[in-house]
């Protein structure tokens, strides 16, 4: 079983914000995913109460108008609590950053709503931060992950695009873009501070602000299924996306 290091409190949380300290954390940025969550907080808790590591789900509610908060209160407790906390900043970089940065867990990270990629590839990701590695990345196109499957052509085209401009910033990582990131907490806290970017491209930047200090980030291969109901807009959210992109590039 994991030794949990001293608990650290991470500067400027309120106390209400802060949660008992464990070995693990999953984040799950939630916003009006009353038809999706449910089964994945289900997914989540089942794997983590069969390990030996000491855990909790934080689930960062982004102004959900919908019965959300319900289903995570209904879930609160037992021996894999599900905390909830608010974001009112809207987008999913926001929401991930408010998670990450008010734990003080020895390890931490995110995964979607949807679980789109399988809670089960948290084994190897627990293995690999273990073992030194500062960040483990879920990716969709690196060898040995299964060829999701194709989407829209509008959505393909945004994709590549995308990721030939990452790969500027992030050379040695094939997919920055799998919602599936875990990482060293002492780590990933002492670098969100540095992060300016609150969209889709937010994971883009923390990673690079890792790899600019010299963090080492795993790369490991996933299956994932494009579930439908994404809030993710081609049109809307691609061009932002790439706007982040450059300002992150102009950063460095």
């Amino acid at each position: 079983m994991l030794l949990l290091r001293p608990p650290t409190n991470p500067a400027g949380v309120p106390p209400d914000l802060r949660r008992p300290p464990v070995d693990l954390e999953v984040v799950v940025p939630a916003k009006d995913e009353e038809g999706r969550l449910p089964a994945t907080l289900e997914a989540v808790r089942g794997l983590l109460a069969a390990r030996p590591w000491s855990s909790a789900v934080v689930v960062v509610d982004n102004d959900s108008v919908d019965g959300t908060l319900d289903i995570c209160r209904d879930r609160a407790g037992a021996r894999v609590p599900v905390h909830v906390i608010g974001c009112s900043e809207h987008g999913k970089g926001a929401a991930v950053h408010r998670g990450l940065a008010t734990s003080t867990a020895r390890y931490t990270g995110f995964l979607d709503a949807d679980n789109a990629t399988p809670v089960r590839h948290l084994d190897t990701a627990m293995d690999l931060l273990a073992q030194g590695w500062s960040a483990v990345i879920g990716s969709r196109l690196a060898e040995g992950a299964p060829r999701p499957a194709r989407q829209s052509v509008l959505r393909q085209g945004g994709s590549w695009l995308f990721h030939r401009t990452a790969h500027h910033l992030l050379p040695d990582i094939a997919d920055s873009q799998c919602g599936f990131k875990f990482f060293d907490g002492a780590l990933v806290r002492a670098v969100l501070p540095r992060c300016r970017i609150d969209g889709f491209s937010f994971d883009v930047e923390l990673l690079a602000l890792i790899a600019r200090g010299g963090g080492r980030i795993a790369e490991i291969p996933v299956d994932w299924t494009d579930v439908p109901g994404s809030t993710f807009s081609a049109r809307r959210d691609g061009l932002r996306s790439m706007a982040d992109l450059l300002r992150i590039s102009l950063s460095r």
